[in-house]
């Protein structure tokens, strides 16, 4: 949402600035619309408040787990609260739902960075898919994900921000032996390397 209007007040020498609306979520969505991602970019914890967990497997050489999320939960958020909890530092995931909204993007490799995909609609998540490894004994969840429009045209790519609305059901695979990750100076990511 774009500010309504801006008044510029002159006062003693100062110059102040108001305006209706919201600018500061304005700028926010611009940004993320318009400036490259960064590989490196933090999730925030807590974006997930409706998650809930059910292990429906547990064998000496791997867990199934079961992680339902509900309108309003932010997945990438979620599924990495989810690994530090449960202490998963190796992993794979599919998943199927649904999305209010999402920021998607597409690595280039040259800039090291990635281009941002917003999607600002209801959508079907048709495909998710995904892994987790450790980076510096911390869970890293890596996630791409195709996504449904309203008039049957799809769009995916690598996931910063999934908004949930109304479900996403995901199946965890964990396995006992921990994958670790290292950086990649030609791109910039953080790389699964199996030798360690």
């Amino acid at each position: 949402m774009k500010p309504k209007s801006i008044a510029i007040t002159v006062l003693s020498g100062a110059i102040l600035f108001a305006c209706t609306g919201n600018p500061s979520r304005a700028q926010s969505n611009a940004k993320s619309d318009d400036q490259p991602i960064s590989p490196s970019r933090p999730v925030l914890p807590g974006k997930a408040p409706g998650m809930q967990v059910k292990r429906v497997k547990d064998s000496p050489d791997e867990q199934v787990y079961a992680v339902i999320f509900h309108k309003g939960d932010e997945a990438l958020s979620g599924l990495t609260d989810f690994a530090n909890q449960y202490k998963v530092g190796d992993a794979h995931f599919t998943a199927i739902g649904a999305s209010s909204g999402a920021l998607l993007a597409l690595l280039e490799v040259d800039k090291k960075m990635y281009r941002p995909i917003p999607v600002r609609q209801q959508a079907e998540v048709l495909s998710l898919i995904g892994d987790i490894a450790t980076y510096k004994g911390k869970p890293v969840v890596h996630m791409h994900a195709v996504l449904g429009k309203p008039d049957g045209s799809t769009v995916g790519g690598h996931v910063f921000e999934l908004n949930v609305n109304p479900t996403l059901e995901v199946f965890v695979t964990a396995d006992t032996t921990a994958l670790n990750k290292k950086p990649d100076e030609m791109s910039g990511m953080k790389m699964i390397d199996p030798t360690q």
